[in-house]
């Protein structure tokens, strides 16, 4: 199993109750003692967590107060939830990295509290925001896409840090779940009754739907044929089952211009190899016997599995894996320090370019704006111009331009730097997995020997007295 899953929440307001009672509800909640550590694992950002709820409502306040429009969405806040791997982060690190996350998520527009949960057997943060900026003017707008651009970015930071993140497959290449009687999808199912019905040789397109009929399916003829099976809610197009089952691929089949290969499943690929649990330190915290029995059978299992990792990779020794784990350590951070300088030079290119724009549009009016001798009744009638041309001057004198950049420049530049950001991701991933199988058999080796070494000793100690 691979995490760091994060969520996307819209915190609405509830039918009878006031938005200030809603956002305790939800502050109080993520803010559990016996969830947090009695408040240890609680951070936030230009609130405090003791009044966060009446804070977020004052920013609100303002809101109204500046641009004299009230609350018309019942979005009060934003959740976002980001789960980890069971034992790969401690409590406090998830925390960091939440809080890491909702800075560069926000970008210091919004107040947010970060609370990272230690009541399951994964931990879990739970991160929310206030819908209404800092200064406010604005309210955040919940983009299309936006949950998958959170998605994107928690797993960036969590790659940063050397944690697992989930790989998002093809319908048709992702493993499913190992279930105890074996269940079939609906999808699968279809599949298998089409290549009982391809096998039969239907006369043509017609009869072939109809002996779907005959197996309980609702047909939906149109220009993408459907289908539903008994019990099921929607309807399954034929072009989404994959590869040999498209409409025009089964009547190539059926008009004998084409032969139908079935789809065939892919074994489930086995475990890479699991960390060796930590068994004097489980029992010391009270672990019983049968859990000895169990972490035992298990550290053997894995670590032979890591032996044969260590034969694959033709490593002989314990300072061989030091230095292979260590340089593959080092490859990976240069290549994520290359990744995170050509994004930071990407944003940077981004803001610059909207600045430019900017203050080409506003030249004139700011212009006239010093001809009128900065006239008050000139700078409310053009405030948003005049506000955009001084601040696109303020980021110019801070980068110390003394020459605009041609934005045809600027775009041929992000353009190369975003190919070859894209390009450097396979390799980076690549990277990461050789970094992370190294450094874990490095570990499972040294705690391998430090539990074995105990139990020589003892040995020894009973021969002696013998």
């Amino acid at each position: 199993m691979a995490l760091a899953a994060t969520r996307l929440i819209p915190m609405r307001k509830n039918k009878g109750k006031s938005i200030g009672a809603c956002l305790h509800n939800h502050t109080s909640y993520i803010q559990n003692p016996d969830k947090t550590e009695q408040g240890e694992l609680v951070s936030s950002y230009q609130c405090s967590p003791l009044t966060v709820d009446e804070e977020f409502l004052l920013t609100k306040r303002l809101y109204e107060q500046t641009t004299g429009r009230s609350q018309k969405s019942d979005v009060i806040a934003y959740q976002v939830r980001q789960s980890f791997k069971p034992g790969e982060v401690t409590p406090e690190e998830a925390n960091r990295i939440g809080y890491e996350f909702a800075e560069r998520f926000l970008k210091g527009k919004h107040a947010f509290i970060v609370a990272t949960h230690t009541d399951r057997a994964h931990i879990h943060n739970h991160i929310i925001y206030n819908s209404t900026a800092l200064d406010g003017t604005r309210k955040f707008k919940n983009f299309w896409l936006s949950t998958f651009a959170v998605q994107r970015l928690s797993d960036l930071i969590c790659l940063e840090h050397q944690l697992s993140t989930i790989e998002y497959k093809p319908y048709r290449e992702r493993q499913k779940r190992i279930v105890y009687p074996p269940k079939e999808s609906n999808r699968d199912r279809l599949c298998g009754i089409i290549d009982t019905i391809l096998a039969e040789k239907p006369e043509d397109y017609e009869a072939f739907l109809q002996k779907l009929e005959q197996q309980d399916y609702e047909v939906k003829r149109g220009k993408y044929t459907a289908v539903k099976g008994k019990g099921q809610k929607r309807f399954i197009r034929f072009r989404t089952l994959g590869t040999g089952y498209d409409e025009d691929e089964i009547k190539a089949v059926l008009e004998g211009k084409a032969e139908h290969k079935p789809y065939q499943k892919k074994p489930p690929q086995e475990q890479p190899f699991q960390l060796l649990v930590d068994i004097r330190g489980k029992m010391a915290e009270g672990k019983s016997v049968g859990y000895k029995k169990w972490a035992t059978k298990f550290n053997l299992k894995e670590m032979s599995k890591t032996l044969l990792f260590l034969q694959e990779q033709k490593i002989s020794s314990a300072e061989e894996l030091r230095e292979r784990a260590a340089a593959a350590t080092e490859r990976y951070h240069a290549l994520g320090d290359s990744i995170k300088a050509a994004e930071a030079r990407l944003t940077e290119i981004a803001v610059l370019k909207t600045h430019i724009i900017n203050y080409a549009k506003t030249r004139e009016v700011y212009a006239a704006y010093r001809k009128a001798g900065y006239s008050k009744k000139f700078l409310e009638a053009h405030r948003d111009e005049i506000t955009l041309h001084k601040a696109a001057k303020v980021a110019f004198d801070e980068a110390g331009l003394q020459k605009l950049p041609k934005v045809k420049e600027l775009d041929a530049e992000f353009a190369e730097l975003l190919t070859k950001k894209k390009a450097a991701y396979p390799e980076y991933r690549k990277a990461r997995n050789e970094m992370q199988e190294l450094v874990r058999a490095q570990k499972n080796v040294e705690r391998f020997f430090a539990e074995e070494k105990p139990a020589q000793e003892n040995e020894q100690d009973r021969k002696s007295v013998v």
